[in-house]
């Protein structure tokens, strides 16, 4: 029964976890209906830490589709040819471990009718969660002055892992959406 409800606990707790964390900012002065076009400003995605576990080719070539699938929804376009573009992109995938202390309640006592309690003792058992969180942030700046202009940044809980190359495609894709998703600023 206690271990049932310790893992009842546990459940809700990373049920409540699975939130994506989302935050943007960016430079209000800014008109962002003359930005049209963009391109990558290398290195397109930087990885922190710089673990060789996570970097990879394939990462990046999902968070690089993600990334211009989504610009593309949103009415930007790469720019063709030598053109510099109006906004230069740059991409951030950041892993860190995180830890999460979970307190559970069980036992005590039950008021009777007439004011009399019965039931045993109450006891409290704390238990620390370790997990992992992936973030991507995406910056972008503009192309003239070289200045952000505008940020965004989507945080994932890391379930399974490792995950299977269908659950990275998957987590990337939501996350980068979440990410963008007030681009451009209302």
């Amino acid at each position: 029964m206690l271990c049932r409800l310790a893992l009842l606990s546990l459940v809700v707790l990373l049920g409540a976890c699975q939130s994506h964390n989302i935050t943007q900012d960016y430079d209000a002065s800014r008109d962002f209906t003359a930005y049209r076009s963009w391109v990558w400003q290398e290195p397109a995605l930087q990885y922190r830490p710089d673990d060789p576990r996570i970097k990879s080719d394939l990462t990046e070539q999902r968070i690089r589709q993600a990334v211009t699938g989504q610009l593309d929804q949103r009415g930007l376009r790469p720019a063709q040819g030598s053109s510099k573009g109006d906004l230069k992109v740059q991409t951030y995938l950041i892993v860190e471990q995180r830890q999460q202390q979970i307190t559970t309640n069980y036992g005590g006592a039950w008021g009777g009718y007439w004011g009399n309690y019965w039931g045993g003792p109450m006891y409290n058992e704390t238990r620390s969660v370790d997990y992992k969180v992936a973030t991507i942030q995406v910056d972008m700046f503009d192309a003239k002055d070289g200045k952000l202009v505008w940020r965004g940044s989507a945080e994932q809980i890391m379930n399974n892992y490792p995950p299977s190359p269908e659950e990275r495609s998957n987590a990337i894709q939501q996350t980068v959406m979440n990410a963008l998703s007030n681009y451009p600023p209302r």
